[in-house]
């Protein structure tokens, strides 16, 4: 709509009938649960993503450290979304085998493996220090 508020649909578009606030937030969260479920990638990701919360929390990472982790977690999942997307979107548009396609979908896997490798070295970053301090304490 030309107010800058969304519709989801053809027969909302055809009524005018605003997209609220919650309903692009319950959008929001079925774009995530459908990239948990389908993509295998992501469900690796989740996995890693409590094993740093859990591991972070039980070494007592300092609060300092914990703003770069939770923005590499957030960017890898945020690009593993983006990924599911351009693939479902490309499929939809080009059912049939194309290079052009295959390129899209190999750009946007490799924002997501950019995204992980950051990732790791911001958890190095962090966890390093954490653990070399365990160890020279209790060595």
């Amino acid at each position: 709509m030309a107010d800058g508020r969304f519709v989801r649909n053809d027969a909302d578009k055809r009524r005018h009938q605003p997209f609220s606030l919650g309903a692009s937030f319950r959008c929001a969260f079925d774009g995530l649960c459908y990239a948990a479920r389908t993509q295998r990638n992501m469900r690796i990701h989740l996995a890693f993503t409590a094993g740093v919360l859990l591991v972070g929390a039980a070494l007592g990472i300092p609060l300092p450290s914990w703003p770069p982790l939770l923005l590499s977690i957030g960017l890898v999942l945020a690009a593993e979304c983006v990924n599911t997307a351009l693939e479902s979107l490309t499929d939809q548009v080009s059912p049939q085998y194309s290079d052009l396609a295959r390129r899209a979908k190999d750009s946007a896997a490799a924002a997501v493996m950019v995204s992980a490798l950051i990732a790791v070295a911001v958890g190095a970053c962090v966890f390093v220090p954490v653990v070399l301090g365990l160890v020279t304490t209790h060595g």
